[in-house]
């Protein structure tokens, strides 16, 4: 793993917050080219910007550039992220149907049943105990198993094979992604054998002659980790930094109506992921007064755009600041699938942690936490709670 200090600003922060130089760079350069990186030409900082960018589905690809493939192929089958159209909206529109606001309600009595049993697993743990461990990440990762039709009991050995992608060297980053596919191919093979009723099964039995089993199992594989990873840093961090803004802790739990706001200004600060995948130009992109030349890969900064959003102090956490058009969900056509899914869970999730434990707080010195810089998905190692 590099050095943080030899990591480009943009992929660095300062606990949840971006470091100062990205917030400048965002007001005073927010198209800026970017040099000794193998992966990007150019970095976008600005909202307005980054908003262009990720929603030109027409001049850039989220395909990544061919020193960055295997075998002509993304690194991962099956991941949304690496199609453009069509293919993109074939298999978005296969999947679609499972997302939408309405089926999503019918998750809601799973999950405030998944809920109720991990804060009962918290609260067994004994103080302080590790909200990342007993809470934010199986909370998630059993949504997404009850979703998908994965066996509950799989889910240590899936966390344990997506932690190992996010963070190890990259010979263990091989390794795991070996592993999760071996893993995700045979459950395909079950599945397509007996066809379950869950989203893998509707997708065998709508969509089986139109896909490989390797491509379903790219698919699950794109949403386990998105759907896990993701929603469980946001809930981690999204908890942190409430208890680093006890004023505004105190706020939520005294007027509880303001959670879906909170859940947005949350999702805003601390915008677990911090750079959207790079998008390549197919051609010359004129971009806030420069030029793209085809084959070049622009990053755009989620963290950066969330924080330069706001008309008032965007560096200040405010869960009565009203809806903001944050990109913590990306933009465009790639727009997060699951969006209403994880927005539902942190709902959930925060509203049920202060009932249970309304006198909550943070089990250690907010300089002893150790975050994850260099995961896909920023967030924190443990987050110790006392009550």
């Amino acid at each position: 793993m590099p050095k943080e200090s030899n990591v480009p600003v943009y992929q660095r922060r300062n606990g949840i917050d971006p470091l100062p130089e990205l917030v400048r760079m965002s007001k005073e350069t927010p198209f800026a080219e970017v040099s000794g990186s193998a992966v990007l030409d150019w970095i976008a900082t600005g909202p307005d910007v980054v908003k262009a960018v990720l929603s030109d589905a027409d001049r850039f690809t989220g395909k990544p550039r061919p020193a960055h493939t295997m075998d002509g192929q993304p690194f991962d089958t099956g991941n949304l992220l690496h199609y453009d159209r069509p293919d993109h909206a074939r298999l978005r529109k296969m999947l679609t149907a499972e997302f939408t606001v309405r089926r999503m309600r019918r998750m809601q009595p799973i999950i405030e049943e998944i809920v109720a049993d991990r804060l009962a697993v918290l609260e067994r743990a004994g103080q302080p105990a590790d909200v990342v461990r007993h809470f934010a990440w199986p909370v998630p990762g059993q949504v997404v198993c009850g979703l998908l039709g994965l066996p509950r009991d799989d889910l240590a050995d899936l966390a344990r094979m997506l932690d190992i992608r996010s963070t190890s060297r990259a010979k263990k980053q091989a390794t795991a992604v070996q592993a999760l596919d071996r893993y995700l191919v045979g459950v395909m093979v079950r599945k397509r054998a007996e066809p379950s009723d869950d989203l893998l099964g509707m997708l065998i039995r709508e969509h089986g002659e139109e896909l490989t089993d390797h491509e379903l199992a790219g698919i699950a594989s794109f949403l386990v980790s998105a759907a896990v990873e993701s929603t469980a840093q946001a809930l981690s961090l999204g908890l942190l930094a409430l208890l680093l803004h006890p004023e505004q802790l105190a706020l939520l739990k005294e007027r509880p109506e303001l959670m879906d706001g909170a859940v947005e200004e949350l999702l805003r600060y601390v915008s677990v992921v911090s750079t959207a995948s790079p998008r390549t130009a197919v051609v010359d992109v004129p971009v806030a007064g420069k030029v793209v030349k085809a084959g070049q890969a622009v990053g755009c900064s989620l963290i950066a755009a969330n924080r330069s959003e706001t008309p008032d102090d965007p560096n200040l956490l405010d869960i009565t600041r009203g809806t903001t058009a944050h990109v913590a969900f990306g933009h465009g056509v790639h727009f997060c699938l699951g969006a209403s899914l994880a927005r539902m869970q942190m709902r959930i999730a925060f509203a049920r942690l202060l009932e249970r434990f309304p006198d909550l707080r943070l089990g250690v010195p907010p300089e002893e936490l150790r975050y994850r810089p260099f995961a896909p998905q920023y967030g924190v190692e443990t987050l110790p709670v006392f009550w």
